[in-house]
């Protein structure tokens, strides 16, 4: 049995984010899959997911809603999770057949490289696989002295690259951020919509804007100086896959 987990705290992604991916997954694998949510408030989230309150973790408060929050994933034991886990963000919309996610570079901690940060050594926890009680102390260390952890890495996915050894990465292909990798340059924005390669498994909306928005070619919450260059056509083909 595949486990892909997924996680929803706060208000800013709703219960059918959750929904969507359930949907998702389930037409890109093949073999038996069931997926977790951790979860905040279960309310609305379809029957056919797990859902689990968020693992404990000590988090102050000023970083509660980042992206510090995956590291509870990493404390062992954690429910019944064993061997191999697949995280996936809320923002994203998979477009292509994933259970070969489970079996890439074997054993390793694997994520994308940053594409803000190719070759830096950074791996974006957008979609990411790590194998059960391996590398608890991503949890421990920063459960025990978050403040020493925060005061040293500037973001979770900086500390989880620089204290998990042995790191890989996805092949390039295989997972893009629409916004870094898509979406065409100013000014060709305004007149080009992002297509899709067809290798293409994940695509990440990391910030903003999300499936919804780029999907009715909506930026939002622009300031004016920004409503110059940050624009994006409606793109059809995220309909065809976020559903």
């Amino acid at each position: 049995m595949q486990t892909v987990l997924c996680m929803k705290w706060g208000t800013r992604y709703g219960v059918d984010f959750v929904n969507r991916l359930w949907s998702m997954v389930q037409r890109n694998t093949q073999r038996p899959t069931r997926m977790i949510c951790y979860t905040d408030d279960p309310k609305g989230v379809a029957t056919g997911v797990l859902t689990r309150p968020l693992p404990p973790i000590n988090i102050p408060q000023r970083v509660s809603f980042l992206g510090w929050r995956k590291l509870s994933l990493f404390q062992y034991p954690l429910d019944d999770i064993e061997g191999e886990a697949l995280f996936l963000d809320l923002d994203l919309v998979v477009t292509g057949p994933i259970d070969e996610f489970f079996d890439y570079a074997p054993g390793h901690y694997v994520a994308i490289d940053n594409w803000s940060q190719p070759g830096g050594g950074v791996g974006n926890t957008s979609v990411f696989r790590y194998r059960a009680g391996e590398h608890k102390h991503v949890f421990d260390d920063f459960n025990s002295d978050p403040e020493a952890i925060l005061g040293k890495w500037r973001i979770s996915q900086q500390y989880m690259s620089g204290v998990i050894p042995g790191m890989k990465f996805w092949p390039t292909p295989w997972c893009l951020s629409f916004k870094h990798t898509l979406l065409p340059r100013w000014p060709l924005n305004y007149f080009v919509d992002a297509k899709l390669p067809p290798d293409a498994r994940v695509v990440a909306f990391t910030g903003k804007p999300d499936p919804d928005d780029a999907l009715v070619g909506r930026w939002p919450e622009l300031n004016f100086r920004q409503r110059l260059y940050k624009h994006v056509q409606p793109t059809p083909w995220i309909g065809e896959h976020w559903r």
